[in-house]
């Protein structure tokens, strides 16, 4: 699914698949779910779509509707009303964090002034507003989210009902959504399951997005698929002896469906995260970072504004405005969380890197990567 547009292939099965099969009512509806292709494609790949008949959900699915924010809890109920007393599946998507980010989303929004900003933002008048409003909309979600749950109570349906909320990306801020940085692959999962889950309970073990799938199936009493590359972490949930990853991998293609202007819209790069480094490989390196979703936003200009002036702070001229990338780029997720600076290329952490590249090296053979190895051949004699 690298390229964002492209429809899940129809032999691929997936979970909420196997859920119907074994007698689920099973659905997504909300905003886009992107696995039949772009929302938005033009007539020539809608074409295509339709005469090879390449969206299929409809078809894997019982129920399959989009809409905005404002329709989900009627779709939800709708729902729920045909499947009746059938166990059910529904993935219900949200609109909200996502730009543009509106204003008043909530009655009493943050204050720009007294918001603490991560230090790789630049401190500006435009970068507070906007980061307001990227908390508002997280607050709207949080009131969507409790609306949601209260259908589950007045159908009683709560206490047997196991509830997981996810993003599908990171941050749409700087160094997010779009990179491979911490605020770029790391995403929210908070999931309630009464008499199952330990209410407050935390854990710092490394998760991948497709471990949903083995886990979701095993809750239900079912067997993964074969082919299923996830692992399964029910017992971590359930509070059962649990042996987690040591490894998680993220990649970059596309986004969207624009033509590849900039790294906005076509980036390629991979990375393998531990519970302490992280290595990341810029395949497209030559080419500079450009952010997803806000490259036309006040708050960018202003700051290419400041770069053109020479104005913006060294350090942060550095992240977003140098005219190339690091091929490869190796951070200490411990004593630097926020990936200000890369190891990659020094003697004392050679070990780490060459250990991480070989990780990558492996999982890219076994997943027939298209990208070039990131560790080259031995030089020809």
């Amino acid at each position: 699914m690298t390229r964002f547009s492209a429809p899940l292939p129809p032999d691929v099965r997936t979970y909420p698949e196997v859920l119907r099969a074994n007698g689920y009512f099973t659905g997504v509806a909300g905003r886009n779910y992107h696995l039949d292709g772009s929302a938005n494609a033009p007539e020539e790949t809608t074409t295509v779509l339709d005469k090879y008949k390449l969206r299929t959900f409809p078809n894997r699915l019982d129920y399959v509707k989009t809409g905005g924010r404002q329709a989900a809890i009627s779709q939800l109920n709708e729902f729920l009303d045909l499947a009746g007393d059938k166990p059910f599946f529904l993935q219900l998507c949200s609109n909200d964090p996502h730009r543009p980010l509106d204003k008043n989303a909530i009655p009493n929004p943050h204050d720009p002034a007294k918001l603490k900003l991560p230090p790789h933002y630049p401190d500006t008048q435009l970068v507070r507003e906007d980061f307001a409003r990227y908390y508002d909309e997280i607050s709207r979600f949080d009131g969507d989210v409790g609306e949601i749950l209260k259908v589950l109570d007045e159908r009683n349906l709560a206490e047997n009902t196991l509830v997981a909320i996810m993003g599908d990306n990171g941050a749409s801020q700087f160094r997010g959504k779009g990179t491979l940085y911490e605020f770029g692959i790391r995403v929210p999962l908070l999931i309630r399951w009464p008499g199952h889950i330990k209410r407050g309970s935390t854990s710092d073990e490394l998760i991948s997005g497709e471990d949903l799938a083995p886990t979701f199936l095993e809750a239900a009493g079912l067997q993964p698929l074969a082919e299923m590359t996830g692992r399964s972490f029910l017992n971590l949930l359930l509070g059962n002896s649990f042996k987690g990853r040591t490894l998680v991998f993220s990649e970059r293609g596309a986004h969207g469906s624009n033509l590849p202007k900039h790294s906005a819209d076509f980036d390629l790069g991979r990375c393998v995260v531990t519970q302490t480094h992280k290595l990341i490989y810029n395949a497209l390196w030559r080419i500079p970072y450009w952010p997803v979703d806000f490259g036309g936003d006040p708050h960018w200009k202003e700051l290419m504004t400041l770069h053109e002036q020479g104005k913006l702070f060294p350090e942060l001229d550095r992240l977003y405005f140098s005219p190339t990338r690091p091929m490869f780029e190796l951070y200490n997720l411990t004593s630097d969380p926020y990936e200000l600076r890369n190891l990659a290329g020094q003697s004392e952490w050679a070990s780490i890197e060459r250990d991480l590249k070989a990780a990558l090296q492996e999982w890219m053979i076994l997943e027939r990567d298209y990208l070039p190895l990131p560790v080259p051949p031995p030089p020809r004699s």
